[in-house]
């Protein structure tokens, strides 16, 4: 059996085990303005795809939010040119409860649009082993696409993202 398969459920675990270990979730004070200046911005994605013989698209530029409700969970929304060289939209939680040297794991819970491949286009689930580096104002987000043959190229994707305030 190939290791790599066995992916999908882990990543299918890692939410589930992402709430049981966070001791420090709590939900935004709706109270409370949300502060603009810890909002990350990105312009899309460059995706390394495993089958580079397909003619994908690597660069996907786009326009994109992700907001932190604290150091684990983070709203994120967007949308972006994807490989298939249509347009796409996004929709997630981003969940990453460890650290390791600076560098938060987890996965991005949510949906996306736009593969003519995968439900003609329409929105689907998605699961996304995901790691982030974050200093003061830039940051970068990794992300492993598993391939789901006939319908989505599996790739490592790379998302640069700033934010302008100082993040606090």
């Amino acid at each position: 059996m190939n290791p790599l398969r066995l992916l999908p459920a882990l990543s299918v675990l890692l939410p589930g085990l992402a709430l049981a270990q966070s001791t420090n979730f709590a939900l935004p004070n709706i109270d409370e303005p949300l502060d603009i200046q810890k909002t990350w911005i990105n312009a899309g994605f460059y995706s390394a795809h495993f089958d580079r013989h397909n003619g994908l698209e690597n660069k996907n530029p786009g326009l994109g939010f992700e907001y932190p409700l604290n150091d684990v969970y983070r709203v994120t929304l967007g949308t972006f040119h994807n490989s298939d060289r249509r347009q796409s939209h996004y929709l997630g939680l981003y969940v990453l409860p460890f650290e390791f040297h600076g560098v938060r794991f987890g996965a991005v819970v949510g949906g996306f649009d736009g593969y003519p491949n995968y439900r003609n286009g329409n929105w689907f689930p998605a699961l996304i082993p995901t790691a982030a580096i974050e200093g003061r104002n830039w940051g970068l987000n990794i992300a492993y696409v598993p391939t789901i043959k006939n319908r989505l190229y599996g790739a490592i994707s790379f998302q640069l993202k700033y934010r302008f305030g100082d993040g606090k």
